[in-house]
């Protein structure tokens, strides 16, 4: 497996808040793997940095061999924690933009997904209901042939169902050569899924293990880890 994302020494802070300190991690290609912490832990700020959307303070970010910028962009694709779309736009419109924003945009692919799930290409993003916007915002990040996948709490607020096609959504249709980051706090719901997991804590990373790996030698799952763990 080859290397797609470095981080080293990694460190953001803002004013006197350390939301990341001295964080070094590898993360190889043709993984599923989670990013878990508690709210505040920091898994957005370093998903940001991961993105370029920040600057690190002290270390660096690299994708590919590369920091952050207009060639990662080509390779990563991001779902953030919010919706980015803009509301009036039709379905079908915002799929046609990212067919021109992205080369490696698969617009049939896009319209399947859209066909399975009941969205009409016509409708307008504001009249579909908040689990079927956020079904949309994931259908177009996994629409790309990307070598790293970022998902900031793909299933958070969505009911049980939803969850399900999301996931069922992750698994299908990405690359199988590039690696998928998943930054979530319901572990349970994921965790058969995942080949590596991530712990976070106060801008820390704790724990840095392959499920399999933290099964053997806590003889628990996952979840019931990082409960004990972040005593939830």
């Amino acid at each position: 497996m080859s290397e797609i994302l470095r981080c080293e020494n990694l460190t953001k802070t803002f004013g006197s808040i350390t939301a990341l300190k001295n964080v070094s991690l590898v993360l190889e290609s043709g993984k599923i793997i989670g990013l878990l912490g508690p709210n505040g832990s920091g898994k957005t700020t370093l998903i940001k940095l991961v993105n370029g959307l920040l600057e690190p303070t002290e270390g660096r970010v690299l994708i590919d061999g590369m920091c952050p910028g207009v060639e990662t962009k080509k390779m990563v694709a991001y779902l953030p924690d919010k919706t980015f779309l803009n509301s009036w736009m039709k379905v079908g419109d915002i799929v046609e933009m990212f067919a021109e924003f992205y080369d490696d945009f698969r617009t049939d692919r896009a319209y399947e997904m859209l066909t399975n799930l009941g969205v009409d290409r016509e409708m307008k993003l504001k009249t579909l209901s908040k689990g079927n916007q956020e079904k949309v915002c994931l259908i177009l990040v996994m629409s790309r042939s990307a070598k790293l996948y970022v998902l900031d709490e793909p299933i958070a607020g969505v009911d049980p169902a939803t969850r399900d096609y999301i996931i069922s959504t992750i698994i299908n249709n990405y690359n199988p050569e590039a690696s998928v980051l998943i930054s979530t706090h319901l572990i349970s719901d994921i965790e058969n899924v995942l080949d590596d997991v991530i712990f976070i804590q106060n801008g820390e990373i704790t724990l840095h293990k392959s499920t399999e790996d933290i099964r053997a030698e806590h003889h628990e799952s996952v979840d019931a880890l990082f409960r004990e763990v972040f005593r939830w």
